[in-house]
Parts: structure tokens; sequence; C-alpha cells
């Protein structure tokens, strides 16, 4: 068997928390704290004088690596920037609802939280619509369409507002070595695949929790974006349970996930996709793929996609080189950075873009699962919060505690 030489990510599982481990957000006491004054629209008064020369960005892994604040340093010598790494989007914003809108100029989360949690709380601000729609509208259809417009993910609920930019995404379900399963097989059956008593001590879990719970209720027959009834809580927990007790291993680090895929330890593991599995397939081993599956509860959809969004903070002196920055990520080779950051690989919005495209050669593309990307996105639905997820992750966190 080749040894696998896949770089490790450093901040995949911090404190139990993983990269994409959405848990709920806090709220009571600290939703009213260190609201600032919120502006309608952003002018030139709204930028602080006193903060022209320094920049800082609170992010997921990416935006703060060299490959993409060295360019932007070299391109304003007299910008000093900062950028944070967090671990999970509600410790992100939490920082923020804390009092640290006074601190951080740029916040890069995932696509619910801004026009759910961040806009109606005043953590946010719009950005000039006029400068940045073009931006939008070069993007890739599933964040701007002709017909439909903006997403509105990225707009507030009356659509006059843009929250953010738009930029890495992916399909996000379950992952198998196409050796041990064909793609066919497991696009056709999907989740529920995982319920095969033929498939007990041959798979594993990726500890990724809250992804974990959204794909548990999809297994169990439907969808997790509503409150749950009694008999569909009872069918969750039976699901939670079998995933666990018949799983070989429970892991949050998806560079041993990918090695015992590889390995023929395991022939799948539970939640993954393009991020998850590109550090694998950059190395050669195209048999280690995400998988979108062709149909499920959720409108008929059995597939999950998420995709970040670069918003202003509310800041009462937000530096002037805010929007600086979210016109520079827009730049090609710095689109490429962004893409292929910190281990993992992600497609970016801006990829419809021919000369941002032409920047990704065939390796990297085969990486990102480029030749399925469309069928897979248009059978994915967006990532959104669950309003029971509380009462679903006690019940989860019951069935994971089995393991240990």
């Amino acid at each position: 068997m080749r040894s696998m030489n896949i770089q490790n990510n450093r901040t995949e599982n911090v404190g139990g928390l993983c990269r994409r481990d959405f848990m709920k957000l806090a709220g009571g006491a600290l939703a009213g704290l260190a609201l600032s004054r919120f502006p309608s629209r952003l002018d030139a008064q709204t930028f602080g004088a006193k903060r022209s020369g320094e920049l800082n960005i609170l992010c997921w892994e990416g935006y703060n690596t060299e490959n993409v604040l060295g360019p932007f340093r070299k391109a304003f010598p007299g910008v000093k920037v900062k950028a944070e790494s967090g671990t999970d989007d509600p410790s992100m914003i939490n920082k923020l609802r804390a009092g640290e809108t006074k601190v951080w100029d740029l916040i890069n989360v995932n696509q619910c939280w801004a026009v759910g949690q961040m806009w109606p709380e005043k953590l946010i601000a719009p950005l000039p619509r006029e400068r940045f729609e073009p931006c939008m509208k070069q993007m890739m259809k599933w964040f701007y369409d002709e017909k439909k417009g903006i997403t509105p993910f990225a707009l507030t609920p009356d659509g006059k507002e843009l929250l953010g930019l738009v930029q890495r995404f992916g399909p996000f379900s379950f992952v198998v070595n196409t050796k041990k399963i064909s793609r066919a097989m497991a696009e056709d059956q999907g989740l529920p695949l995982f319920m095969d008593p033929k498939l007990k001590g041959r798979y594993a879990v990726l500890a990724y929790d809250n992804w974990n719970v959204m794909h548990l209720c999809i297994t169990a027959g439907f969808t997790p974006f509503k409150e749950h009834t009694p008999a569909e809580v009872e069918a969750f927990r039976k699901t939670a349970k079998q995933l666990f007790a018949n799983a070989k291993m429970v892991s949050g680090d998806l560079v041993q996930l990918n090695q015992a895929l590889v390995n023929g330890d395991i022939d799948c593991y539970f939640s993954g996709g393009t991020y998850t599995a590109s550090p694998a397939r950059i190395e050669g081993f195209s048999e280690v793929r995400g998988i979108s599956p062709l149909r499920g509860p959720m409108d008929g959809k059995g597939a999950m996609q998420w995709f970040e969004l670069t918003s202003l903070v509310n800041n009462p002196q937000l530096s002037k080189s805010a929007l600086d920055f979210l016109e520079f990520i827009q730049k090609p080779e710095i689109c490429k950075a962004v893409a292929f950051a910190e281990g993992t690989y992600n497609p970016v919005s801006q990829m419809s873009r021919p000369e941002v495209f032409a920047k990704f050669s065939k390796q990297e593309l085969d990486a990102l699962q480029w030749e399925s990307l469309d069928e897979e996105m248009s059978r994915s639905v967006d990532y959104q919060i669950v309003p029971d997820n509380d009462l679903l992750t006690s019940i989860y966190n019951e069935a994971k505690r089995t393991r240990t």
C-alpha cells in the first residue's frame, strides 16, 4: 500500500470543536452585549481615521496565511494586518457579542449566521452595494443567478442590503473509498447506507458534531431544519445509537480517516465531502471521494452544502482598509491562495471567472471533484440553523459517549 503524505490541519479539532462543527449559538445574556451604532449604509464618515493604518480580521483558516496576507501587506504597505483564525462560528460570533466589535473589522463565518444571527443583533454592517454587487454578479450560479439574484444568505431579509461576500464553499455529506463502495451505489443509497448491517465495523464517524446531527436526521428520514415530532426524535435516537455502536472508529481527525480509507481499514466515513477528501485526492488517491446523494428528505434532496461569507463588523471606528481587503481577495491569485490553504482544499465562488479558473491545474481540479461539482451542488440544500439543535445534540452526545 502506498504511503499517504498529508499535512494535518492544526485547526481541525481544537478543544473538541472541529472546522465545520457548527454548534448552536449561545443566546440569552450575551445577545444584548456591546451593540454599537448600527449604520444603515456605509459612507466615508463611517471609517475611523485613527484606524486607517490597521486591519483586524476574524476568520476561518486560510485568510490568516502568508499567501493571502503577504501580498496584501505588499500592496498596502502602510496597513498593519492582524488575522486570527477561529475553530467554530459561534465562538467567533460570541467575541463580537462580548464587546469585540471595537476590535475586529471583518468576520468570516458560514452562511446562515450572518442573516440569522449577526444582522439582527447588529454585529455586522452592510457592504456598499454599488461597489460589491458587481463582485457577486461574477460568481458561480449558486451565489448569483440572473433570475433569482444574489443568494438570500448574503442579503438582509428584505433583500435591500448586502451582508457579505461569498468565497469558499462545497458539498458535505459523506466520503467513501470507491474501490470498496462504488460512487453509483453510494449516491443511490445516500446516508441510510450506514444503517446497513453488512457495513458494521467497516466505517468511521468523523466527529464533526453538528454536521453529524444534521446528517443523522437525514439518515433517519426527515429534514434537520424544523422542529421535530416525538416520533422523529425517537427515530433520531435509535439512528444515532446504531451509528456509533457499529462504527469501527470515531475521530475528529480527517487525515486519520483518509489514511484508514486508503489503507483499507474502513470503506467510508460519516460526515465529509470535498473539504475532507481533498487532502487525499491531491496526493493522487482519487478513490477517496465525497458523495452527494441523489435524493433525500429535504424537498427531495439528500445532500447539503456550506459556503463562507465575509462581512464587515459593526465597528464604530471601522478601518478604511476593510473594503480594500474584500476587493483584494477577489484577485485571481488570491482566490487561488484562499482555495488551497492550510492543507485542505475547496472550490471558490470566483472560479466562474476564466482568469481565476486558469490558476488551477488538472490535479488540483481533480482534488476538488470539479468534474461532478455542478451535479453535486444541484442536489444539495444550504446548511441552515437547526431549531431544536440543543435537544438533538444532547441525544447525539449520549450515543457518542457509548464509545468512550
